[in-house]
């Protein structure tokens, strides 16, 4: 079974209440018709509701009725919601006046939502843009306890079978931090673990990736990576994780051997963690292009519960399959709170 189908089996088994607050998206409610068809999750709808209907007898979509449908301007717990974001933002000076007014905007809504125990995870960004998505999940829900730093990891499924786990690699951070410092880079890793548990449903091997293998060259650059990884280890003693390593002596078992014949991740890790985004960016759209690799996110990770962003660019098909991996990120976190 391939890894798409895997989620969506997964997603079943414990169907989640996902917030889309682009309701009246076209590709949106294209995606959503399809995952209310086949009941992979329930969805909660954000946008004027005759708008809504329109758009889905338009393009005929027969199952948008079955979604939760939020008009923000006007619906039974908009009180309720300004009040929880007036008591969350109170120190930021945050009245119920300015509340009320906020709660209008569909983004923090479906945050708010989430912080009510109304829903379990939210996918947005066909309109928005990834610091208009990440704001209110900052705000309100806010980060796992013992991060601070919110990354994004892909997931790549390649056509070489005999590299990571079963040609499967997740990579962060692709999407949020630009320079890492430490600790940030500490905490990636152990994100991109756990959402390669979570998503990809494989046991992480992670590789602290570096031009340098095992102090093969000298540069302060490598010195944040060995540090990083240190760190790393004190925040999860329990996890699989080496470096510094190279690309190859990472994936490669004979390269791995000779390069770091001690390492216990060496030329089997299935998680690479970048020293900084534009390695990761270049990285996995290099991979995705030249290797013909499908990539799938960036999944965000480190928010207390699953926010997800998509591409202004995405096609239906990349929503449906956000939303199966918001749901089985929700499960996850559900099963370690």
């Amino acid at each position: 079974m391939a890894l798409i189908e895997q989620l969506v089996a997964r997603a079943k088994t414990q169907k989640q209440r996902i917030v889309l607050p682009e309701g009246t998206e076209e590709r949106t409610l294209k995606a959503a018709d399809h995952i209310l068809a086949e009941e992979v999750a329930d969805l909660i709808l954000i946008g004027d509701p005759e708008q809504i209907m329109e758009l889905a007898e338009k393009h005929e979509l027969r199952h948008i009725s079955k979604a939760t449908l939020i008009n923000p301007l006007k619906h039974e717990k908009k009180e309720e919601y300004a009040r929880l974001l007036a008591e969350l933002r109170a120190k930021k000076g945050v009245t119920i006046e300015t509340a009320r007014s906020v709660v209008e905007n569909p983004l923090y809504l479906g945050c708010l939502i989430i912080k009510a125990g109304d829903a379990d995870g939210q996918l947005a960004g066909a309109r928005n843009t990834t610091g208009d998505v990440l704001r209110p999940a900052l705000q309100i829900i806010k980060t796992v306890p013992g991060i601070t730093c919110v990354s994004g990891a892909m997931v790549l499924i390649t056509k070489a079978k005999d590299l990571g786990e079963d040609g499967i690699v997740v990579m962060g951070d692709v999407a949020v931090t630009p320079v890492p410092d430490v600790d940030q880079l500490s905490q990636i890793a152990v994100c991109s673990a756990d959402t390669a548990r979570a998503v990809a449903g494989v046991e992480p091997r992670v590789a602290m990736l570096s031009f340098s293998t095992y102090g093969s060259a000298k540069h302060e650059d490598v010195d944040k990576v060995v540090a990083a990884l240190e760190k790393a280890k004190e925040l999860r003693p329990d996890l699989l994780i080496d470096g510094e390593l190279q690309a190859d002596a990472a994936l490669v078992a004979e390269v791995g051997k000779l390069k770091a014949p001690t390492s216990p991740v060496a030329g089997q890790a299935n998680v690479l963690v970048v020293p900084r985004l534009e390695v990761g960016n270049i990285g996995y759209k290099l991979v995705e292009r030249l290797g013909q690799a499908e990539a799938i996110g960036p999944i965000l990770q480190g928010i207390a519960r699953p926010v997800n962003d998509l591409s202004r660019g995405c096609c239906v098909d990349d929503i449906y399959k956000m939303i199966a991996i918001t749901c089985v990120q929700a499960i996850a976190a559900k099963a370690t709170k």
